[in-house]
């Protein structure tokens, strides 16, 4: 296993510098569909062999004193690349909060502070390989995806200067640092793949170094290394004032009482996972290409900050930081699926709902009740591959009709037919049964109710009613037709459409093994963190939901069955007039021939970015900083 986890974490670096320097896209091809079939084998042998082991959790790496001074040498090189780059464009904030929490950290561990312990740097158990499994396959998939996706995306791009190199590079460098992170028992071998994430996706956001793409990319990276400031101070007091310097013995300790690592380990967490007020971050982001979003949104990055918190669940019941993180959640989950409804650009919509939903995650993870943190699970693992499959979808989508705008995909199911039917499997995936979203919610809003969360109770009952009305209007939208619509050519690359397909079948998959995960891979984890646990899933449930899902595939082929063999004649519809016999047209008051159109209701002026994102960043910051003056002042 110890050969398995270096491996995993030393494939995607070496690939990076493959990739770095190999400029034919066949040699960029064969690098990508090599690394990515390795990287899933080997995912996929690592979870096979930890579960025949009995899934007993790990641990590995304890003298690890040569790999920490590289470490060290990393991190000053990160902090010196930041700086350079910070005073480029003039960005000093950045240079400073990054100067701020290596210098702190190299202190700590150089200056004698750290304690002298010999602990486990790596540690493995179902939650690990849950992770190991989404970073693999739904993380590599994207890399083969972007192989044709970003040759269409510099045909049409000609303005943007062609550095595929540098970008497949950047990707898998974020691959490498999202399986260390996952592994990582230490601190400080979290904060620096930490670290590398954040710095990463600085560059893949800035990646076309237009004014726009470089003011956004500073924004993501002095947000999240004003979370970076947070994770140093919980290092640092973790080890200083409890001598404590890893996860698994800190989530052992009374939450009351390490109250500083938790309420800093959270705030690291809330600016990574982009929760109010730092959602900006991610939206942002919306200027890279699709593969990067997809990377960002799906399988890495803002994952790693829900990750940590789930990690955190046990200390942060009944806690501030608990409190803190959950009430977040809850109006990040709230506010933000209220503002997807307002927007009409696809990648927003998607940018919005993935914000959204890890509110809700970060809402479970906070409460930290079994219950809760079973739902925290499932959602992020639907999540990750159904909104994989989703910004996949939408970027084939632009490339194939030049435009992302849901208002441009009316008839979209005989236009692109297998394009729309992904994509309406990636959005059932978001909020229909028996697909695992709708479910982990349903037992999110249990547990809520169990533990009296009044709050976040009425956050999840609105957020999942503008939840369905965004999700309704865009698959309805895509599924509505006109008779003049005709299908057009595929210009979706097969590579593209390799990884969309797969993406699909596994969202599908998951329905069928949902059970099964609940029953060996999510309870004996919380039975391990909690010394306790039930069968939220019941045989009944279990029934019903296959009952569902046979439905989903039986009353839709029976319709299109019936409607194949029966004859009928078609009546005039009402169109807010008398209709001029084509369906398409009517006669207005004036006598006048107006053309019939559809358009999807935004209600911006009930509560668009003007009237909800200030009072939100207003509130959430109030909330963190009250929340974290009373808490720390307490313990000091």
């Amino acid at each position: 296993m110890e050969y398995l986890i270096i491996i995993l974490i030393g494939v995607p670096f070496l690939s990076a510098l493959l990739l770095s320097v190999g400029k034919s896209n066949v040699f960029r091809q064969i690098v990508t569909y090599t690394s990515s079939a390795v990287l899933i084998g080997l995912a996929v042998t690592f979870a096979a062999k930890f579960f025949m082991n009995g899934s007993q959790p790990l641990m590995y790496f304890a003298k690890t004193q040569t790999v920490d001074y590289a470490m060290m040498g990393v991190e000053i090189f990160l902090m010196a690349l930041i700086t350079v780059l910070s005073f480029k464009y003039k960005q000093y904030y950045a240079a400073a909060l990054s100067i701020v929490q290596t210098v702190a950290v190299l202190w700590y561990e150089l200056g004698g502070y750290a304690p002298h312990q010999e602990v486990h740097k790596v540690y493995v158990d179902q939650l690990t390989v849950i992770m190991v499994l989404i970073v693999a396959i739904v993380g590599t998939l994207i890399t083969v995806y972007a192989c044709g996706y970003m040759k269409d995306y510099h045909h049409h791009h000609t303005e943007f200067k062609d550095r595929r190199c540098y970008f497949f590079a950047l990707m898998y460098v974020f691959l490498g640092a999202m399986f260390g992170l996952v592994f990582s028992n230490s601190l400080i071998w979290m904060y620096f793949f930490w670290e590398i994430t954040s710095v990463i996706s600085f560059l893949l956001i800035g990646y076309t170094r237009t004014p726009e793409a470089i003011h956004n990319s500073f924004k993501a990276l002095w947000m999240n290394l004003l979370g970076g400031c947070g994770f140093a101070v919980a290092i640092i007091a973790s080890g200083v004032k409890f001598n404590v310097t890893d996860i698994q013995s800190l989530i052992l300790c009374d939450g009351n009482i390490v109250i500083i690592p938790a309420i800093m380990l959270s705030f690291a967490a809330l600016t990574k996972s982009a929760q109010m007020p730092f959602s900006k971050w991610l939206l942002g982001a919306m200027v890279a290409p699709t593969p990067s979003s997809a990377l960002l949104h799906s399988a890495t990055m803002v994952k790693a900050g829900v990750y940590l918190l789930l990690r955190l669940s046990p200390i942060l019941a009944g806690t501030f930081a608990g409190t803190m993180v959950s009430l977040i959640g809850g109006i990040t989950f709230l506010i933000l699926s209220m503002l997807a409804i307002t927007v009409s650009d696809g990648k927003k919509v998607l940018a919005y709902s993935t914000i959204s939903n890890l509110g809700l995650i970060t809402a479970c993870a906070g409460v930290g009740a079994l219950e809760t943190v079973w739902a925290g699970i499932f959602l992020l693992i639907f999540h990750a591959v159904s909104k994989s499959l989703l910004f996949q979808t939408v970027g084939a989508i632009e490339n194939s009709t030049g435009s992302r705008n849901i208002e441009t995909m009316h008839g979209l199911v005989r236009r692109h037919p297998y394009l729309a039917w992904t994509l309406v499997i990636g959005i059932a995936g978001m909020f229909l049964a028996p697909f695992g979203m709708l479910i982990s919610k349903w037992a999110a809003l249990k547990a809520f109710i169990d533990n009296g969360s009044i709050i976040l109770l009425l956050c999840v009952c609105f957020g999942s009613a503008t939840t369905l009305f965004y999700w309704m209007k865009w698959m309805a939208t895509v599924l509505a037709s006109k008779t003049n619509d005709v299908k057009a050519k595929n210009t979706t690359s097969a590579n593209q459409w390799f990884s969309i397909l797969i993406h699909s079948v596994a969202m599908t998959v998951l329905c069928f093994i949902f059970p099964m995960l609940s029953r060996d891979v999510i309870i004996p984890y919380i039975h391990h963190v909690y010394h306790n646990a039930y069968q939220v899933i019941t045989d009944d449930n279990i029934i019903i939901m296959m009952i569902m899902l046979i439905l989903i595939f039986v009353i839709p082929l029976a319709s299109w069955f019936s409607a194949r063999r029966a004859s009928y004649k078609k009546a005039p519809r009402y169109i807010n007039g008398v209709n001029a016999g084509d369906q398409m047209n009517y006669i207005d008051s004036m006598g006048e021939k107006k053309r019939f159109f559809l358009s999807n209701w935004y209600m911006e002026d009930l509560f668009g970015v003007e009237k909800l994102w200030k009072p939100a960043v207003i509130l959430s910051t109030l909330l963190i900083v009250a929340i974290m003056v009373i808490a720390v002042g307490g313990a000091l």
